[in-house]
């Protein structure tokens, strides 16, 4: 975790209870995640003078979270259930290393009571609830009976668990749409929604494979579906004492594939009577479940601000950042106190809302495929943008780090704080535009045009938010005219800035043949399907850039070496950032989030380069390659066979998250190029069509 300046708000979390570091919790504690969670348990236990021990898979021997531990050990090769959810390998590490006390982070054995049981009976620490609460609160099927009981609003469905031969007898009771989910897990995997009796089985199928992969169990249960609902939480914090806070809530609506991507603190939505009945009844159900620890209680939120309970995380929650934010706590801090047996320090009368904070989860994803199809490669250049005010990033990798198909897709978590909501959104702005990430494909595009869209600034979104503003798939930026100009006048002198830095040479007295006072270009410049001519004239330090007719004046220092490059157009500045270039004059720019790639030449080029032969397109309706790196789950045909349109081909799993692939266009198969347990790439040909 790294926090920049600006308002201190966000960094008190750490200052503000440094007198309490004295106190007496843990000489060393064991962290069993990876990644960011990993980092951000070891930051607060340095702070907290408690030695920490990371473990790894072998593919991680050199990430991040070892290298900030105390101590680490491998346990097993990359597959998680080899490694991360290897129980007795885990165990035997504590032994080892004599660790006291274990926090899980979430996902992997955050919420699995065997574990817990394990190291309660070897005498060691599990910081986060006991056993109970996390059977009762784990399992989506007892904790809505438990919420029932304790008078929290739940969502109708069937009550029970699932099985594949009741799928006919569930649906119909409840009527379609449908929410079909892992009983044991939580992240989005192992949910789907169906809307109608195959699309039920299909999901059930699914879901049950994802379950077992992530969780290790594919029990389902199934509810009815409320349509364009708001996701609100709320965060809980209780004691072992009987004492129990509600900490706010977090705005959680925005959402793809049923996992977050946006996040906010507190919500627009709730009014503070709304707001005090939702904390009140989360605070109901953990006091009901004698909890203690950090947990969230997630909520759906219909249009009329009734609100329903979804599920307990009995586990600090990935976008706790937020809410830290705006009440000054460190909850790593608070759960670690918990588990030692101290009490909250804190009333109810004490947690207040202090100004606005945003999370955006920053993926190694393509968000023009599916929203995010997962990126993997090694993060060639890597920088956060910690110089922009009041800005947090949580990340658990550098230069350098491999993302790979193994585990979840996340390059960091990107926070940004205000003493409003429009301070916070501005500051994120700023800091996604400052954020350089090369070597993989990542979100930045869609999380900056989402937090800038008109209907999320004014509030109004839902979980369906992504799929309504972009029905026909995340597309990018859509300038405008005046953006458009501005675009094509920096890329155009940065064309001719470039082309003045090469006729400059250093330490040297060479003495040119002809003098050059070359003070203007005509170039052409192609973005998209259209092709530009663009006049540049050097102004003294500035350029003087002619489009469409008109005229504006660019300014910069062109540091060309530095990844982020800040230009002012016509008094608008902007940061911008040069991804590639070659000699045939494509470049790739970013700009205001989206790559867009262009090609500059100047107007001899361009009229020779009419006669260069284009590359035809491949023809990809006879032929099926995996849009992502991934692992084939299962492969459903066989050279011969005639498959219809919109037919499951073959399923790839990525990421833990399984995708079916499906054909373009009814024919026969010719060749089927992969099989159940192979590892593939992005591109890479699965099967071929006649």
């Amino acid at each position: 975790m790294h926090v920049s300046g600006g308002r201190k708000a966000c960094v008190s979390f750490i200052s503000r209870f440094l007198l309490f570091f004295s106190l007496q919790t843990f000489e060393k504690l064991l962290i069993a995640n990876r990644g960011e969670i990993a980092c951000r348990v070891i930051k607060t236990c340095k702070k907290m003078g408690i030695r920490t021990v990371a473990i790894h898979s072998d593919v991680d021997a050199n990430a991040v979270h070892v290298k900030m531990a105390d101590e680490a050990v491998c346990v097993g090769p990359a597959p998680t259930s080899k490694s991360y959810l290897n129980m007795d390998a885990i165990m035997e590490v504590i032994k080892k290393t004599r660790a006291q006390a274990v926090h899980p982070g979430y996902g992997f054995l955050s919420e699995n009571k065997e574990f817990a049981r394990r190291l309660a009976s070897e005498g060691v620490t599990f910081i986060g609830p006991d056993t109970h609460a996390i059977q009762a609160m784990g399992d989506k099927i007892e904790s809505k009976l438990l919420a029932k009981n304790a008078k929290v609003n739940t969502i109708p469905g069937f009550d029970g668990v699932v099985k594949f031969e009741l799928l006919s007898n569930c649906s119909p009771l409840l009527g379609y749409p449908v929410m079909i989910k892992a009983s044991a897990g939580g992240g989005g995997k192992g949910m789907r929604i169906a809307w109608d009796d195959e699309e039920t089985r299909e999901g059930f199928r699914f879901s049950s494979q994802e379950a077992a992969s992530s969780f290790g169990d594919d029990r389902l249960l199934i509810e009815k579906f409320i349509d364009n609902p708001r996701h609100i939480e709320i965060q809980v914090l209780a004691d072992k004492h009987g004492n129990a806070l509600w900490l706010n809530e977090r705005e959680c609506s925005i959402q793809r594939r049923n996992q977050k991507v946006v996040e906010e603190a507190p919500s627009t939505f709730l009014d503070p009577e709304t707001r005090r009945a939702m904390g009140e009844q989360a605070v109901a159900l953990a006091k009901a479940v004698k909890y203690s620890s950090a947990g969230t209680v997630e909520f759906l939120v219909d249009s009329s601000k009734n609100f329903y309970f979804l599920e307990m995380n009995t586990r600090l929650q990935v976008e706790h950042p937020v809410t830290e934010c705006i009440t000054g706590l460190d909850l790593v801090q608070e759960m670690i106190r918990v588990a030692k047996g101290y009490p909250l320090r804190h009333k109810q009368a004490d947690i207040p809302i202090n100004g606005w904070a945003v999370e955006c989860r920053v993926y190694a994803e393509d968000p023009y495929k599916s929203f995010g199809l997962p990126s993997i490669g090694k993060l060639s250049q890597y920088q956060e943008p910690l110089h922009v005010p009041s800005v947090r990033v949580d990340s658990g990798i550098q230069q350098g780090s491999d993302i790979s198909i193994y585990y979840d897709p996340m390059i960091s978590k990107l926070i940004t704080y205000g003493s409003n909501r429009a301070e916070a959104l501005k500051r994120m702005e700023e800091a996604l535009d400052n954020y350089v990430i090369r070597g993989v494909a990542h979100n930045i595009s869609l999380l900056r045009e989402v937090i800038v869209h008109p209907r999320f600034v004014q509030g109004d979104i839902s979980t369906k938010f992504l799929p309504e503003v972009y029905p026909d798939g995340f597309k990018g930026h859509k300038l405008t005219d005046l953006e458009r100009r501005e675009l094509l006048a920096t890329a155009a002198s940065l064309y001719v800035a470039e082309q003045l830095r090469s006729q400059r040479f250093l330490g040297t007295a060479r003495i040119p043949v002809a003098k050059s006072k070359r003070s203007s270009w005509e170039l052409s410049v192609r973005l998209g399907d259209g092709i530009y001519p663009v006049a540049v004239s050097k102004d003294g330090s500035s350029f003087s850039v002619e489009v469409d007719g008109m005229k504006l004046n660019v300014t910069s220092e062109w540091n060309l070496a530095s990844p982020l490059l800040s230009v002012t157009v016509d008094g608008t500045q902007r940061t911008i950032q040069r991804l590639s270039r070659n000699a045939s004059g494509d470049t790739n720019i970013q700009f205001l989030g989206t790559v867009y790639k262009l090609q500059i030449l100047t107007k001899v080029a361009a009229e020779l380069s009419k006669y260069m032969p284009e590359k035809a397109a491949e023809d990809t309706s006879s032929i099926l390659r995996s849009p992502m790196p991934g692992a084939v789950v299962a492969v459903s045909v066989k050279p011969g066979d005639t498959v219809s349109e919109g037919q499951e081909i073959c399923v790839i799993e990525a990421m833990k998250m399984q995708n079916s692939m499906i054909a373009a266009k009814t024919g026969k198969v010719k060749a089927v190029h992969c099989k159940a347990g192979d590892t593939v790439g992005e591109g890479d040909l699965l099967v071929e069509l006649e």
